[in-house]
């Protein structure tokens, strides 16, 4: 800061006042140190620059996400990016993979950085860390999947309505012997989508017995195996509901090895990359990631503003998207 001083011919603290964009300081003279800054190539430090901040603030976010590779969690992640980046404020992100001590990992690291406030994709069915970010308020708000102790923001699909349109539109197609191919039954989403499938089914007055329900499927490989051996049987169900876009993956490759994909009805909960693209196209529930990244920013940015309202559940609407799978009607008798 003393070299950009020195060039710009101005005090340290009017590069100070430059830098945090602070009012009284000439348009000209702010010129000069910005291109004293650029000269140099330098850059602020702001860990250094936040001990003496009031506030202490970092102008940084942590986010943990299921996959940074999955589709539907990075769409989320890029939503954050956007928005945090137009405050000048960085995203450290960080990959779940389902695993509770990852998490619990994840979130230390996080708090070693001292971010300023945290987006949260969870898997464990408590959140210790909880009492540790309330201790340091740092604001916290759950994406994807709700904490089960609740009174913190979450942002979130309605999963439980999105899987029952799923499974009622196969219903309305004809289709009685419908599988469920879902992933680990601890995970919140996974189990709403459950009970959303079994909704469907009650409300068309189908015996639960009759939908199959085959879970602990956690990517496309374990996925595809399932599929198979559902597919081998004498008698196997003529739709299927597959509740997670890594499991429709694997639902597809096992429907096109035993060449079934045009007799076989199919809907996958959350959009696939290339889903119009295949024949039949899949048809679809899907989320809107960018949605739920947006108010997830809006909501961690308004704590950090200040707000102290109860904490807000915020429910974001699925969508159907019909492109031919889910349209195939069983085989006649």
């Amino acid at each position: 800061m003393k070299h950009v001083a020195a060039l710009a011919g101005v005090g340290i603290k009017t590069v100070s006042r430059v830098i945090n964009d602070e009012p009284n300081v000439a348009p000209q003279t702010a010129s000069r140190v910005w291109d004293a800054i650029q000269a140099l190539d330098y850059h602020v430090d702001m860990q250094a620059g936040s001990l003496r901040r009031a506030g202490g603030r970092t102008q940084t976010l942590g986010l943990l996400v299921s996959s940074v590779d999955n589709p539907f969690a990075s769409a989320m992640h890029r939503s954050i990016e956007d928005a945090a980046l137009a405050r000048g404020v960085a995203v450290f992100a960080s990959s779940l993979d389902d695993d509770a001590e990852r998490e619990d990992l994840a979130v230390k690291a996080f708090l070693r950085r001292r971010v300023d406030g945290l987006i949260l994709t969870t898997a464990s069915r408590a959140q210790p860390y909880l009492a540790s970010t309330a201790a340091r308020d740092i604001p916290v708000v759950f994406v994807d999947r709700e904490p089960a102790s609740g009174g913190v923001d979450a942002v979130v699909s309605d999963n439980r309505a999105g899987a029952a349109e799923a499974t009622a539109h196969l219903i309305r197609r004809g289709h009685r012997r419908i599988a469920l191919l879902t992933d680990r039954a601890s995970i919140q989403t996974a189990a709403e989508r459950r009970r959303g499938f079994l909704d469907a089914l009650s409300a068309a007055g189908i015996p639960a017995s009759d939908g199959e329900v085959v879970s602990e499927l956690h990517d496309s490989q374990t996925a595809q195996e399932a599929m198979t051996a559902l597919l081998a049987r004498d008698e196997p169900p003529t739709a299927f509901f597959s509740a997670q876009n890594l499991i429709t993956v694997g639902v597809l490759h096992a429907l096109r090895a035993a060449g079934r994909t045009r007799t076989a009805a199919l809907v996958g909960f959350d959009d696939i990359p290339l889903a119009d693209l295949v024949e039949p196209g899949v048809t679809v529930v899907a989320q809107d990631p960018h949605e739920i990244g947006r108010l997830a920013s809006a909501r961690v940015f308004a704590r950090l503003e200040g707000d102290d309202s109860e904490p807000q559940r915020i429910l974001v609407p699925t969508r159907l998207i019909e492109r031919g799978s889910g349209e195939i009607p069983p085989p006649r008798p």
